[in-house]
């Protein structure tokens, strides 16, 4: 009998929604949610698309708690309790794995033992190697003859250095100041030394018939009052005195001429140092009309011709000036003390001719802390920027002390009465170093 299809009838949606429940429900078992199963609904095709994207929103939000919170888990927050943590296990238990894999020493490396030549050659470097390590050390304190002889001549010039933590950088106060020029100042401290003895004041007066040492000492006392007189600067009276000697030294002087070399001389001092020079008529008149005003002007001419008008020299000032600086802590009455000393030496002809300009200056510094009781008498820093030591000064500092000593009871006591007064301080007033004397 043949069969024939079955038309099935349309029902109403909610009767054949019951149906279909009721006939599933005899033939399966509900299942429980594990947890671990995502299940995925198929879409049925006349589905309403409202409800579709509402389900894929709500599914959108999960997966972004979920990704939050394992997020969370891994930078060790505590996770969101109630969503996905079941998940938050699994992630754990990654997290952990990494960190053990992480700590765990590494694998032995497997050194592979080369055959016996390459053995040999790889010692053979390494022997080269340390050979030439050697060398090099060896060769690095190796004094060539060049050092040798450079160490020598820095000491036999007084330049070696000092260990800076003894010697006092006393130059560090003008580093704003442009017209100190730290940048050059050792330099030029070290060139007036070595040029020093080529404008030195050698013994002269075995060559002047009708002049002698006593006579010097005249006019050079009477230039100092005549210096304080016009109120000059202290360099003018060391350039007169240096003009002086070195005229003496290369031309006969009569004895009625004396006083007219020493005016003139003092006359070019001041044209190279002052800002406002005296005029020539003013010391016509300070030498009571003795000489005429053409004679100074012929006398100024004959002596800066034997000069060959060269008058940049290194004069005791200049060393004054700077070993002042350096008898760190200097003030008034220390300077004054130093110049004091340094004119009567200047005063005392044997002193400008058997010592140099600079070791002048710095016996005057070394004298003065002895007669004022400086401690210690010499320090690391003087002998630093001077170049002499306390032994080399001993016997010029001896002599200044014996002319401090009589200088109450001389004659010429221009020096003295200048450093009696209170613009001198009454430094002449002082006791003489008696360690000296």
């Amino acid at each position: 009998m043949a069969s024939r299809p079955i038309v099935p009838q349309e029902l109403p949606r909610g009767e054949n929604k019951q149906k279909n429940v009721v006939a599933e429900g005899r033939n399966r078992r509900v299942l429980g949610d594990i947890g671990n199963l995502v299940v995925k609904q198929a879409e049925k095709p006349n589905a309403d698309p409202f409800k579709r994207i509402t389900r894929l929103a709500n599914a959108h939000v999960a997966a972004e708690k979920i990704k939050k919170t394992t997020t969370e888990l891994v930078n060790g927050l505590p996770p969101v309790k109630g969503v996905g943590e079941e998940n938050f296990v699994a992630a754990k238990k990654v997290v952990a794995a990494e960190k053990v894999a992480a700590e765990k020493p590494p694998e032995h490396e497997i050194i592979i033992i080369s055959s016996d030549d390459e053995s040999e050659e790889e010692k053979a470097k390494e022997h080269a190697s340390e050979r030439k390590t050697r060398e090099r050390s060896s060769r690095k304190n190796v004094k060539t003859l060049s050092s040798i002889l450079t160490a020598r001549s820095k000491v036999a010039c007084g330049l070696t250095n000092k260990p800076r933590d003894l010697v006092v950088d006393i130059d560090e106060a003008d580093i704003e100041n442009e017209l100190a020029a730290i940048e050059y100042i050792d330099d030029i401290y070290k060139f007036y030394k070595l040029t020093e003895d080529e404008n030195r004041v050698r013994d002269y007066m075995g060559s002047q018939p009708d002049i002698n040492a006593k006579m010097r000492s005249i006019l050079v006392d009477w230039l100092i009052e005549v210096h304080r007189k016009f109120e000059l600067m202290p360099e003018t009276l060391y350039l007169t005195l240096n003009v002086v000697d070195r005229f003496l030294s290369m031309k006969v002087v009569p004895r009625r001429e004396l006083q007219l070399v020493g005016i003139s001389s003092m006359l070019i001092a001041c044209k190279y140092e002052e800002i406002w020079a005296p005029e020539v008529n003013d010391f016509v008149c300070i030498s009571y009309n003795a000489y005429s005003r053409e004679q100074v002007l012929m006398m100024e001419k004959t002596i800066l011709g034997k000069l060959d008008w060269y008058l940049t020299v290194p004069t005791p000032y200049v060393f004054l000036s700077r070993y002042i600086k350096a008898s760190t802590p200097s003030d008034e009455e220390m300077e004054n003390t130093v110049f004091f000393l340094a004119e009567l030496s200047l005063m005392h002809y044997p002193t400008v001719v058997l010592y140099c300009p600079s070791l002048i200056a710095a016996s005057a510094v070394y004298a003065t802390r002895c007669t004022l009781g400086r401690s210690p008498f010499w320090t690391e820093t003087l002998r630093h920027y001077t170049g002499y030591s306390e032994d080399q000064l001993r016997e010029c500092a001896k002599l200044m002390v014996s002319l401090h000593s009589a200088a109450p009871q001389s004659k010429l006591r221009a020096v003295y009465k200048k450093f009696c007064s209170t613009d001198g301080g009454a430094v002449a007033l002082l006791s003489a170093a008696k360690n000296l004397q």
